[in-house]
């Protein structure tokens, strides 16, 4: 059967940079799903997508003109649930036949191993691609990810249609064929168009298979999104090399590359510049006011320092671009001429004068105003320094003034600042540089893998404010639900996790949770200790399986509830992989999960046990175990003491033999009383033992 690729392009206005490429997967492989599901593919049928500023498309390969027939088998309610006591049968039957449009009757009986099923066998395919294809094209475009559509006239001045912006051309080809259909409108064509300036104005494509070559040869439009991209890094990371300089930290660069990139077809890198004067201006807020504003490449020296060159992606190529790079230049020194007004301007208002003016500005309505939250954070980030053995005055200096910069004009314009900003005006007023530093750095960590704060001072604060976010909301009930977390607490659930145990700070949780309440008034929130609690400790879940340990291993550590301090939460999982590796540990774990359920079951019968009694103990099985965990229990604690955990758990491994020996030998719950109490005695004081730092028996396969 003939199965060439099938080429389907949506030619449109300019589409939204940010959302292209996840509109262009999301059309593509929401298409390939619905053709085979509905057996339009070959087996080994794969699809590309495309997406410049003004076109989304999809080329699937090995797909039938026609969908060979076939029957399947669908799966109907259960006997039991497709009839009533009557032999009526449910509403859930009927429903499921009238889905299916096949009588009642016509089902059949089968059973699927567990119970009687009722089954309908439905012919599927048979059907021309013609006739299904432009529903198809236009349900995917229906459930695209696109928060507001937009509706509009087509040119009959009667019909509206939907979608994210105005669509002007359709291409549908099947191998040399045009597909016949029409979607928002448009009859399907074989005719594309090229660049707006620099391209063919209209493309005819012979061939499904010719969309990219053409477009590229007679368009000027690199039509795959990741070939585009790829070309404008090359591009940059050529034109820095040039100038000596380079383009600064991919993580930082990232987001405004995908941005460019959906906002060219036909990508030339240039080289402006500025006026050197501009650098007395913090790098950071040129930096934004360039990539935020402009979409322009800031450019560094060696040592990370802004130099007065950027970089422009232009989407045309030009053999002399100087009115390009002209025009761009005298586009970017008014707006940084603004950053630097803000900068001198927002220097004339010392920090602390600011603070009180924080009176006036809402933190949450049902906690306050942001000075009342400064007031409290202050509070609590003395608390904290005084807990690192820091110089609490100083943390507090530092929460004091931390959000202070929150209504100077930089800020203000650019969001992304708060803190940086803070730190240059307060090194401006010569305030500590410790101070300074903890108001950039108590935002860290601000995302996955940012840098942590440094010095006790940031750090006292960070946990501080972080603290006091998550003890306000969880108190006020606005804990995050499902994916909806619009006060970022999972981050800041996370930041305070990765700081207690990256910085090694042996700070109890527990007692910080308890400080970050307490600096509520009373009665101002409820008491939601256990359910932060609860919070973190699911977030700690995740952080470490992130980290490579296994679920065995974390639940291991974790399964008895928040740990005092994070900081040992390592060792603790350094010493159970330690310990799983020893031939001897299967057989412990299952012994330890063994001993679990025996102490369980006696304990939900009352029984009463308490420390073992070599005395009462008569089996020479049971004693030799007595004595080998005295034994054990000695040489670990002194391990212990020292912080070896691996060493800790190892030692323990030479009761391998006196277990197997013990449970193959004794029946711990006997008739006598007292011997059953000794017993039960032995296995309470081994399971302690060996599960003070993790409990084994999560190890169990």
């Amino acid at each position: 059967m003939n199965t060439p690729p099938l080429l389907i392009e949506l030619l449109t206005e300019e589409l939204p940079p940010e959302k292209l490429r996840a509109l262009a997967e999301s059309f593509a492989k929401g298409l390939t799903k619905d053709l085979r599901e509905d057996n339009f593919l070959s087996g080994n049928s794969e699809y590309a997508f495309f997406a410049t500023p003004r076109r989304l498309a999809v080329r699937i390969d090995g797909v039938f003109a026609t969908s060979p027939a076939n029957t399947v088998m669908v799966k109907g309610p259960s006997v039991a649930g497709g009839f009533d006591g009557q032999g009526k049968p449910t509403p859930a039957l009927f429903g499921f036949a009238k889905k299916h449009g096949v009588a009642i009757e016509a089902l059949q009986r089968m059973h699927d191993g567990k119970q009687d099923i009722l089954v309908h066998h439905a012919k599927i395919g048979g059907r021309p691609l013609r006739d299904v294809l432009g529903a198809k094209i236009g349900t995917v475009l229906e459930h695209l990810p696109i928060a507001k559509m937009m509706s509009y006239q087509l040119a009959d001045g009667a019909t509206t249609v939907r979608f994210a912006r105005p669509a002007h051309r359709l291409v549908a080809l099947h191998g040399h064929d045009i597909v016949p259909c029409t979607v928002l409108g448009l009859a399907a064509g074989r005719i594309t168009e090229g660049h707006r300036l620099q391209g063919a104005r209209e493309i005819m494509l012979a061939h499904s298979g010719e969309y990219e070559r053409k477009l590229e040869s007679e368009g000027k439009v690199i039509a795959d999104f990741d070939s585009r991209r790829t070309d404008i890094v090359k591009q940059l990371s050529g034109k820095a090399r040039q100038l000596g300089a380079r383009l600064g930290a991919d993580q930082d660069i990232m987001p405004l590359l995908d941005e460019v990139t959906a906002l060219v077809e036909w990508p030339a890198v240039y080289a402006g510049e500025f006026e050197r004067e501009f650098l007395d201006v913090p790098q950071e807020c040129l930096v934004l006011t360039m990539r935020a504003h402009q979409k322009y490449f800031p450019l560094f020296d060696e040592a990370g320092k802004l130099i007065n060159r950027f970089l422009i992606v232009s989407n045309i190529r030009l053999d002399d671009p100087a009115n390009v790079v002209e025009g761009n230049q005298r586009v970017v020194r008014p707006r940084l001429a603004d950053a630097r007004f803000f900068f001198d301007t927002d220097r004339r208002t010392r920090l602390e004068t600011r603070v009180p003016e924080l009176a006036k500005v809402v933190y949450h309505n049902k906690l306050g105003s942001q000075l009342e939250r400064v007031e409290r954070v202050q509070l609590l980030a003395g608390g904290i320094a005084r807990l690192l053995g820091a110089d609490a005055a100083l943390a507090e200096r530092a929460a004091w003034l931390a959000k202070a910069d929150l209504l100077t004009n930089m800020v203000g314009e650019f969001p992304e600042l708060q803190g940086v900003m803070g730190r240059y005006y307060a090194l401006n007023e010569r305030e500590p540089a410790a101070v300074a530093d903890a108001i950039a750095q108590h935002y860290r960590p601000r995302y996955a893998g940012d840098a942590l704060p440094e010095g006790a001072i940031a750090l006292a604060l960070a946990l501080a404010d972080k603290l006091y976010t998550l003890a306000g909301l969880f108190g006020i009930g606005q804990q995050p639900t499902g994916a909806s977390d619009p006060f970022a607490l999972r981050r800041h659930a996370l930041g305070i996790i990765r700081i207690l145990i990256e910085k090694d700070l042996g700070l109890s949780l527990r007692e910080l949770i308890d400080n970050a309440f307490a600096v509520f008034p009373h009665g101002l929130i409820r008491d939601a200790h256990s359910d932060l609690e609860f919070f973190i400790l699911e977030r700690l879940r995740g952080h470490l399986r992130d980290e490579g340990y296994t679920a065995n291993e974390v639940e291991s550590v974790l399964s008895k509830g928040l740990p005092v301090q994070l900081n040992k939460v390592p060792l603790q999982l350094a010493a159970v992989r330690a310990f799983a590796s020893l031939p001897e540990a299967q057989s412990l774990a299952a012994a330890n999960k063994r001993v679990a359920n025996i102490l369980k079951q006696a304990e939900a019968r009352g029984e009463s046990f308490i420390n073992a009694d070599i005395g009462g103990l008569k089996d020479p099985a049971e004693q030799e175990l007595f004595k080998a965990l005295d034994a054990a229990s000695r040489q670990a604690t002194t391990l212990f003491q020292q912080g070896d955990f691996a060493g800790y758990l190892k030692t323990f491994a030479i009761l391998k033999s006196p277990v197997d020996a013990f449970f193959d030998s004794v029946m711990v719950m006997t008739e006598d009383t007292e011997l059953r109490r000794n017993r039960l005695a032995l296995l309470a004081d081994l399971r302690e033992a060996m599960n003070r730092i993790a409990d084994i028996s999560k190890l169990a396969a």
